[in-house]
């Protein structure tokens, strides 16, 4: 078996920021050749099940996954909602999928923010009913990003202060306000085209375990791991794999965003962003394993 590994962020190295599902054929071809060839492939993701199920694996089946996924040592697996959901992929598409209740917020929030959505935010923003362990709100399709981003930061106030308002010790970047216990339980994590209200314990880091976690009950973990995202956040899949003695190297196909100096190597792909850069590493290791 190969001697490689890869831990890969959804939205922005697999599937476009602007049409949100896998838009380069290449992706979807070498994604099926490298788990055909045994090297296990996890998705650690801030996207739901449903998203994954309909975006890309329904995607990477229609790229001949299933025959791939029956082959000798091959793995891939799916991490939701940063770590409070998670399935196996398997030939016949997604296993069941679990979810940590542990972390999802209350109904009560969800109706409320919900709420919000609707009567302040519709024409710029949506609620994804999808999610199960976080709650996501996600710019509308039609929607120019600088008119969403603006749009945006005022949601971000109001839901914060939602969050305040239900007793929940929430931070949001600077802004921080630690319930009447003193503990912040939630955050709110703003992206290029959503935010997300999530439980302080979801996080990249916690993806990347659970997904070698998997990987190890099924097999030999290979030595050497690349991980691969546009935020800051998903260099804790990295950190995780650093932290755990593997060899480590992080692509960070959005560099613009502020390359963080790390332990381990950091990888850009030149002028190349988003599902290009993600395209252009994963045809790297089909051609280095002699695979194309």
């Amino acid at each position: 078996m190969p001697d490689l590994g890869l831990l890969l962020d959804v939205d922005g190295p697999i599937a476009s920021p602007v049409t949100r599902s896998i838009a380069i054929p290449s992706i979807a071809d070498d994604l099926v050749t490298l788990v055909g060839a045994g090297v296990p492939v996890a998705f650690i993701t801030g996207r739901s099940s449903e998203f994954i199920e309909q975006q890309v694996v329904q995607k990477l089946l229609a790229h001949g996954l299933a025959d791939a996924l029956q082959r000798p040592g091959a793995r891939m697996f799916g991490v939701f909602e940063k770590g409070g959901a998670w399935a196996a992929i398997t030939p016949g598409g997604m296993a069941p999928v679990t979810v940590d209740e542990s972390v999802a917020p209350s109904d009560s929030l969800i109706s409320d923010i919900r709420m919000l959505v609707r009567d302040r935010f519709a024409d710029t923003m949506f609620f994804d009913e999808t999610k199960r362990a976080m709650i996501s709100v996600e710019q509308n399709h039609e929607v120019e990003a600088s008119v969403y981003l603006k749009a945006q930061s005022h949601f971000d106030r109001a839901a914060f202060d939602v969050l305040v308002d239900h007793g929940i010790g929430v931070y949001h970047r600077e802004r921080v306000a630690p319930d009447v216990n003193g503990s912040v339980t939630f955050r709110l994590d703003s992206t290029i085209i959503s935010t997300d209200i999530e439980s302080v314990l979801l996080d990249k880091d916690r993806g990347a375990q659970r997904a070698l976690e998997y990987f190890a009950a099924a097999g030999e973990l290979p030595h050497r791991w690349r991980s691969v995202g546009d935020s800051r956040s998903d260099y804790k899949m990295a950190d995780f794999l650093h932290g755990s003695g593997y060899e480590t190297a992080h692509v960070d196909v959005r560099p613009s965003d502020g390359v963080l100096e790390k332990p381990y190597p950091v990888i850009t792909e030149g002028a190349a962003v988003h599902d290009e850069a993600g395209a252009i590493f994963l045809r790297y290791w089909v051609e280095k394993l002699g695979l194309a």
